[in-house]
C-alpha cells in the first residue's frame, strides 16, 4: 500500500487534520500549506513541510515524516534534512518535527544519537494504532486511522466515515473529497479489487448517483476550471520576466507590477545568471 502518497494526499487537501493529529487547533493554524521543499545544491527535496501563512502570528515550520517501514537510518536523515533546511533559511522563526509510525515497533532500534532532539518539546511521534477509538473521535482522525485498519474490518469502518462525512455541515467539496480520499485508501488496501468493485463495496454508485453529490463534483469542475485559468495568467505574466530583467528592472519592481511572488522573480533571474 502506497501509504507516503495517501498521507501527502491527504495533508494537501486537509491540512488541519495534520494539526489535529498531533493535538494543535485547527483554528490556530489556518492558512497552513503542505509543500515539498527543495533543498539548494543537494540532489533531494523534503516532501512534508507545512509553511505558514504570511500573515500568521505563529510562524513555526512544521516537518513531517510518514515512515511505515523499518528504518535504521531514520533519525539521521529526518535531522540531517531538517538542518540544511534552517542552514539554507537561516530567518524561519521556529520548527517541529512529527514522525509518523503505524507502529511503535517500527522506529530505528537506535536512537542514542538523537535521544535529546526526539525528548525535546520541538519532536513528537505519533503511533497511529494508539489512536483515540473512541466514537467522537473526528472525522479527520478517522480517515488516518483507516489507512493502518486491518482488511478485515477496514470496509465497515470506511462505511461508517462515509456515513459520517454525508452527515457533516459545511463545505460539500470537502465533504467530497474525504469520501474520494476514503475511497482511495481502500483501493490501496484492497489492489485485487476494481475500482467498480470498491465503489460496491463501500455503497458509493447510488451516493454517486445522488444530486447533492453530482452538484458538489460540478462545483469542483468549476473550482479546477478557475483555478486552471489563473494558473495561466501566472504563466503569462512570468514568461515576461527574462524580458524585464535584461531591459535593467529589478526583482522587487518586477514582482510588484507584475503582481508576482518575489521569489518566483529571483528563481528566474537566478537561472538566467547560471546560462
Amino acid at each position: 500500500m502506497k501509504t507516503d502518497s495517501i498521507f501527502y494526499q491527504l495533508f494537501a487537501e486537509f491540512p488541519s487534520i495534520f494539526f489535529e493529529l498531533i493535538g494543535r487547533s485547527p483554528s490556530n493554524t489556518q492558512g497552513y500549506q503542505f509543500r515539498s521543499v527543495e533543498i539548494k545544491q543537494t540532489a533531494f527535496r523534503i516532501d512534508g513541510v507545512f509553511l505558514p501563512p504570511e500573515d500568521s502570528p505563529d510562524k513555526t515550520v512544521y516537518f513531517c515524516e510518514v515512515q511505515f517501514q523499518k528504518d535504521q537510518f531514520l533519525y539521521h536523515r529526518v535531522f540531517a534534512e531538517l538542518f540544511l533546511y534552517l542552514d539554507q533559511n537561516p530567518s524561519t522563526y521556529d520548527w517541529y518535527t512529527v514522525v509518523i509510525y503505524p507502529k511503535r515497533n517500527l522506529e530505528p532500534d537506535e536512537d542514542r544519537l538523537y535521544q535529546v532532539l526526539l525528548e525535546s518539546s520541538k519532536v513528537q511521534r505519533v503511533y497511529l494504532d494508539e489512536l483515540e477509538t473512541s466514537a467522537n473521535r473526528s472525522l479527520g482522525i478517522g480517515v488516518v486511522k483507516l489507512v493502518v485498519e486491518p482488511e478485515e474490518n477496514a470496509a465497515n469502518y470506511a462505511k461508517q466515515l462515509i456515513a459520517q462525512a454525508r452527515q457533516q455541515r459545511g463545505d460539500r467539496l470537502s465533504s467530497q473529497a474525504i469520501i474520494d480520499l476514503i475511497e482511495t485508501i481502500i483501493v490501496y488496501k484492497f489492489p485485487q479489487l476494481s475500482r467498480q468493485e470498491v465503489e460496491d463495496m463501500l455503497k458509493l454508485s447510488e451516493l454517486k448517483q445522488t444530486r447533492v453529490y453530482q452538484e458538489a463534483l460540478e462545483e469542483g469542475r468549476e473550482e479546477g476550471r478557475q483555478e486552471g485559468r489563473q494558473e495561466g495568467v501566472k504563466e503569462g505574466k512570468l514568461a515576461a520576466v527574462p524580458l524585464l530583467l535584461k531591459a535593467g528592472v529589478s526583482v522587487e519592481e518586477i514582482a510588484q507590477q507584475l503582481e508576482v511572488e518575489i521569489e518566483a522573480v529571483r528563481q528566474i533571474a537566478q537561472q538566467q545568471s547560471i546560462s
